[in-house]
């Protein structure tokens, strides 16, 4: 009788205590950068809600990260410089690699191009991958510059070519990290380097071009940009381009976008900051991301290519066979990974990149 009335009693109170909080994932990741349905198949399976918040530039997450207790589980820096510089500063957690299981369909070769950065890949996973280069729309670049390459940097780079486009519309994104590398190996210089005389030249050539730009923007407005048909001309990562090309193909209104691709090959990295309030939903997180059905939805809605190779027959047609997603071993030849920096060349390129942006 005793145990009846205190089930009784028991169920009683049961809807004045405290419901059990759900699990929250933090996620800070670039701007349209996963399938919406990633996320929701993620929530649905775990039970762990997601909280996404999106970044347009290297140097927000930076920012964001740099300023402590981000709250964060899982962010997608670039492995160089950002993920590297969060390395030194000790603000990534190891991952323990029994918790990713799905770790053994990433492609050992690619895994190795970060692992300069991050020795035995202990800290990070690539996530996608890509080029940086122009964004074109060779109608409008024919009517205005019939002789100017379509093929080569140079039609953002020489002036006399950004003079006559810049009726079109043309765009720079707003990011230092990943312009000035492709501008110093455009005029025969290290991509690295540090040398003053070397980011001389380099501020000059941008700073050459700068009257003729119609806008800075964050990849995210770019893109925009790009498939309405207000730039001719954008200078930007490879996915941007092609997300715009699709738009453009989508509104139907006789926009064509086409990418040209630059030497500059980039790597994302899943990782997660070291005081990350929920780091086994990270890892969860980051094991479901690397099942390869789940890397080609990415893929297909990105058009940025995993380093998950069993993803890549299940990726939409039209975007598998797309050599500007795939790019073809002897497009990479000549590729370089832009290195980690000295802190006090950052600090120069920073410096150059505001006189840029400001025009002086």
């Amino acid at each position: 009788m005793r145990r009846t009335l205190l089930a009784a009693m028991l169920l009683a109170l049961l809807p004045l205590l405290p419901a059990r909080a759900q699990p929250v994932l933090n996620v800070y990741n670039w701007t349209d950068y996963i399938a919406p349905e990633v996320l929701e198949r993620f929530q649905r399976e775990t039970g762990i809600r997601v909280r996404y918040d999106v970044f347009d530039s290297l140097e927000t997450l930076e920012g964001k990260l740099s300023a402590g207790r981000s709250g964060y589980d899982v962010i997608v820096p670039t492995a160089e410089p950002t993920f590297a510089r969060l390395l030194r500063a000790g603000a990534l957690l190891p991952l323990d690699r029994d918790r990713i299981p799905n770790w053994r369909h990433l492609d050992p070769a690619l895994m190795q191009r970060i692992a300069k950065v991050d020795p035995e890949n202990r800290h990070g996973v690539i996530y996608l991958w890509g080029t940086v280069g122009l964004g074109i729309r060779p109608d409008r670049v024919r009517a205005l510059a019939p002789d100017a390459p379509l093929d080569s940097l140079d039609l953002l780079f020489r002036p006399e070519h950004a003079e006559r486009l810049a009726g079109c519309g043309i765009a720079v994104m707003d990011s230092a990290m990943d312009v000035l590398p492709s501008v110093l190996h455009w005029l025969g210089r290290d991509p690295d380097s540090a040398d003053s005389a070397d980011l001389r030249a380099a501020e000059q050539a941008l700073l050459a071009i700068r009257p003729h730009l119609r806008a800075i923007p964050g990849s995210g407005a770019l893109v925009d940009m790009l498939a309405t048909g207000e730039l001719c001309v954008a200078f930007t990562f490879s996915g941007d381009v092609i997300q715009a090309a699709a738009r453009a193909r989508q509104a139907g209104r006789g926009v064509e976008v086409a990418y040209v691709a630059g030497p500059h090959l980039w790597f994302d990295v899943l990782a997660i900051p070291a005081d990350a309030p929920n780091p086994e939903a990270a890892h969860r997180f980051i094991d479901f991301v690397l099942q390869p059905e789940v890397m080609a939805a990415i893929t297909t809605h990105t058009r940025y290519p995993s380093a998950v190779p069993a993803a890549r027959p299940l990726v939409a047609e039209h975007v598998r066979e797309d050599p500007n997603v795939y790019p073809p071993p002897a497009a990479l030849e000549g590729a370089f990974v832009a290195g980690t920096l000295p802190i006090a060349a950052e600090r120069a390129r920073a410096r150059l990149w505001s006189r840029f942006r400001a025009g002086r």
